[in-house]
């Protein structure tokens, strides 16, 4: 979460032709993280292995590495 609202941040002192902007695109892995992240503090309430395999689902989104910054940067 620190992370999209470091980006919104950094985004908004740029202006929306940020090259930050461009390259996050939609940033649907970020917005699904926090989604899942959500969903796992409300799945708490029922046993514990629901919400610890949707943190699993969550870091497991990541394994996969995000290269749009650097192809950004490159061009």
């Amino acid at each position: 979460m620190r992370n999209l609202v470091l980006q919104q941040a950094i985004i908004r002192a740029q202006g929306q032709d940020s090259i930050l902007k461009r390259a996050i695109g939609r940033d649907w892995k970020g917005k699904l993280s926090l989604v899942l992240y959500i969903v796992a503090i409300v799945a708490t309430l029922r046993p514990s292995w629901i919400a610890q395999a949707i943190f699993a689902a969550a870091a497991l989104i990541w394994l996969i590495p995000d290269r749009r910054i650097e192809k950004r940067l490159v061009m």
